[in-house]
């Protein structure tokens, strides 16, 4: 087991590889009462097309089965895991992204047997031809649901119209046609191929001692038989740098109309120091012009443009990334107007060093108020480990930024080809 102190942000972080693959990180904090721990795998709904462990040809598997496996691995032969856990004092949930899925639990009591409860369902699945059945069902209800949330149909909206050909475009949960092709042997083929422990990572943090907790996540793993994986080779589709469609216009019952413009940020896989400078600096930059504390906010509000739902969010991923401005507004034309004529101006702006250094000083204070939350800390680390960059020296790569790096970011930022708009209006 390695030790690594960060003396910048005070934390020490414990770190290994066991024989089996799995990468475990250890954060104690002796100060907290709750423990939280988190079990994910380097696979997504975006995982559809991929080569299956011990096969030759690729196989395109129905969209949404990344989400069905995740629900199916808490039910077992015998029993609901979401009780074992209650009945040690923990919460535990799961949760699917478009690169990852992820299993969780916290708790202040029992932390040992919860975290091999979390080890042990997730590395024993149970799939039966009657409960993948009833699962479609449940499973349909959710999907419907969803289709009649007007923030989530903005939100896929969105990425419809920014993407062509990555399967970011396609609902995380699939479709209720989609997930009625689903079958038994598609889930082991999924589980088999991607829940291999070198192809995933444990994170902990709080009440714990970590040689103990250590020794506890080896003698398990050490107790299970796992083949030496293959290489994981999935496949994904080339993208357009261009839009797939500049606007997406959905009919909905809603009372207020809402708007979402979209920029397509990146659609190539990144090296690790080229990803994180622009996963930097598309939030610090987004920040800087759509805070609520910003003059543009101000004036839009004025105008009475927009109202206190306005949000924007930027998301980059190691094949794809991208940022959404909206909110609700009684006049989508004119909210569309504002927010792409200033998104077309910024590349001919020029930051100052003083501008950029109060932006910077805003990010890191960020970052250190979301250390306060372990479930944040967890999340994140898995999140920037996946792409090769350690997330306990993010601070220092901001202090790296320069103005010159802001500024040629934006000279390149905001193409019209790489904006799509997306309402949502009353029927």
């Amino acid at each position: 087991m390695s030790k690594q102190v960060y003396e910048h942000i005070e934390e020490s972080l414990y770190h290994e590889k066991l024989e089996n693959g799995l990468t475990v990180f250890l954060l104690p904090r002796p100060e907290m009462s709750k423990t939280y721990a988190i079990f994910s795998t380097n696979y997504g709904s975006m995982d559809r097309t991929f080569v299956p462990i011990g096969q030759q040809d690729k196989i395109t598997v129905p969209d949404g089965i990344a989400h069905f496996l995740e629900h199916k691995l808490f039910e077992k032969e015998d029993r609901d895991v979401f009780a074992d856990f209650g009945k040690q004092g923990a919460s535990a949930n799961a949760y699917t992204s478009f690169t990852k899925t992820a299993y969780l639990f916290s708790s202040t009591t029992n932390v040992e047997d919860n975290v091999k409860t979390l080890l042990n369902f997730v590395q024993d699945p149970y799939f039966s031809e009657n409960s993948v059945e009833k699962e479609k069902g449940i499973i349909g209800q959710e999907i419907k649901m969803y289709d009649d949330q007007p923030d989530w149909q903005s939100f896929m909206g969105t990425l419809k119209s920014l993407f062509k050909e990555t399967p970011v475009n396609i609902d995380i949960a699939g479709t209720v046609e989609s997930i009625a092709e689903i079958t038994k042997d598609d889930l082991y083929t999924c589980y088999h191929t991607f829940y291999h422990p070198e192809n995933m990572t444990f994170f902990i943090a709080g009440n714990f001692e970590p040689d103990n907790m250590l020794a506890l996540i080896r003698e398990n793993q050490a107790s299970k038989e796992f083949s030496k994986l293959e290489e994981i080779k999935r496949d994904f589709p080339n993208e357009p740098s261009a839009v797939a469609k500049s606007e997406n216009k959905i009919v909905m019952p809603v009372s207020v109309s809402k708007c979402t413009i979209g920029i397509k940020e990146s659609t190539k896989e990144l090296e690790p120091q080229e990803f994180i400078k622009r996963d930097l600096l598309q939030d610090i930059i987004l920040t800087y012009y759509f805070s609520k504390s910003g003059q543009f906010y101000e004036e839009l509000y004025q105008e009475n443009i927009i109202d206190a739902s306005f949000y924007f969010e930027t998301n980059l991923e190691k094949n794809f990334g991208y940022s959404i401005i909206g909110g609700n507004t009684d006049n989508p034309e004119l909210f569309t107007k504002k927010i792409i004529e200033l998104l077309l101006s910024t590349k001919t702006q020029q930051l100052t060093e003083d501008d950029f250094e109060r932006m910077k000083k805003k990010k890191i204070g960020q970052v250190l108020r979301s250390m306060n939350s372990l479930e944040n800390i967890a999340s994140k680390y898995i999140h920037y480990h996946h792409v090769g960059i350690d997330y306990f020296e993010l601070i220092p790569e901001i202090q790296k930024l320069t103005v010159q790096d802001a500024n040629g970011f934006l000279s390149g930022w905001i193409a019209e080809e790489r904006l799509a708009v997306c309402k949502i209006v009353p029927e």
